[in-house]
């Protein structure tokens, strides 16, 4: 695919691969068919997110739906933008980078092969309602009138955190930074009452300049109450999934995340991934196995770690231990975490 390709009206299927030739309007129609009700509004260009499941070191078992009933109220053309490269793709749709023809933004564009599923408008809905600097900023959705293709337009940020992770060398205080704005990003999602329920390396963006920036809400859900039906099991990553999801499946709150956020913090210092089982069964193992091992022999995997690397200090791995904490109810919550004094010695 040639970068900076300009991509003409007959030239999309090429580059948004998955769609169907159609009369003109069935963009629109498509859209109305699976229950979403577009109202002609211009919208201006802020910002987004984006990422495709594929991605999955451990594929999460996620049921593909199509969206029934809600109401996108803003979209643009997929005409406006010039497709320059295609960033990831999966079994259910792609990821591309795009420049805006008028406004040169650049952007990220997510296609969704037969359609817009529920994930994606679970995401759509939750991006549009909560805004945070740590979050990834929707824009709009675009349609094309010549055909059924739906597409997601997104805030382009250059890297994903696994892949950060591969490729650089990190100071304490960038991890700390970058461990802060995870954290700033999970206490915002948990004071809207949002579980995201798929943190790990790769649903985490990283730009130019550093900054993070949570992504991939597919999963994400309101806090149950007392009157809503049972969580979902079985959702997330293997490697990043607390332990009360293979326990409690139904149940679980919160504290998921949290325990997600700390695989994430030892993946900065072991550079690798903390808990890698093949199978539910051997993931709780090996999490019961190291959890029950006596403090010193814990600390030392990441005092050897630290050979070259940044230094894991005593105050750090108490607030790493309190993320990795067995029990739900005792784990750290986002907010307690942000005020460790890990983040103020120096």
């Amino acid at each position: 695919m040639a970068t900076g390709a300009v991509v003409g009206q007959s030239g999309y299927a090429r580059f948004f691969p998955g769609r169907k030739r159609a009369h003109r309007s069935k963009g629109a129609a498509a859209a109305a068919a699976a229950g979403i009700h577009i109202k002609k509004k211009k919208a201006p260009l802020p910002d987004a997110d984006y990422d495709d499941d594929d991605d999955d070191l451990q594929s999460p078992l996620k049921k593909r739906r199509l969206v029934s009933k809600s109401s996108i109220s803003s979209y643009g053309s997929i005409h406006d933008y010039e497709c320059l490269n295609r960033i990831s793709q999966g079994s259910y749709g792609a990821v591309y980078r795009a420049r805006h023809k008028t406004t040169d933004e650049i952007v990220a564009i997510k296609k969704e092969f037969g359609g817009l599923c529920k994930s994606t408008l679970t995401e759509i809905n939750i991006l549009r309602s909560i805004r945070h600097p740590s979050i990834v900023e929707y824009k709009h959705v675009a349609v094309d009138d010549c055909d059924d293709g739906i597409y997601v337009v997104m805030e382009y940020v250059e890297y994903d955190l696994h892949e950060y992770l591969k490729r650089s060398s990190f100071t304490l205080p960038q991890v700390k930074r970058l461990m802060k704005e995870l954290l700033e990003g999970v206490n915002h999602l948990h004071q809207n009452r949002v579980m995201h329920r798929d943190l790990k390396p790769s649903n985490v963006l990283v730009d130019a300049k550093g900054k993070l920036k949570i992504c991939d809400f597919g999963v994400s859900r309101q806090f149950p109450s007392a009157l809503d039906p049972p969580c979902t099991p079985h959702v997330g990553t293997l490697w990043y999934a607390a332990p009360e999801l293979f326990l409690e499946p139904h149940t679980y709150l919160a504290a998921v995340d949290m325990w997600s956020v700390g695989c994430i913090m030892a993946e900065f210092f072991l550079r690798q991934v903390l808990f890698k089982g093949a199978s539910e069964i051997e993931q709780l193992r090996i999490i019961v196995t190291s959890l029950e091992q006596p403090h010193s022999l814990l600390r030392e995997k990441f005092a050897a770690a630290s050979e070259g690397g940044v230094l894991l200090s005593e105050s750090g791995f108490e607030l790493l231990s309190r993320l990795l904490c067995y029990s739900p109810k005792e784990r750290i919550t986002a907010q307690d975490a942000l005020n460790h004094e890990w983040f103020c010695e120096s």
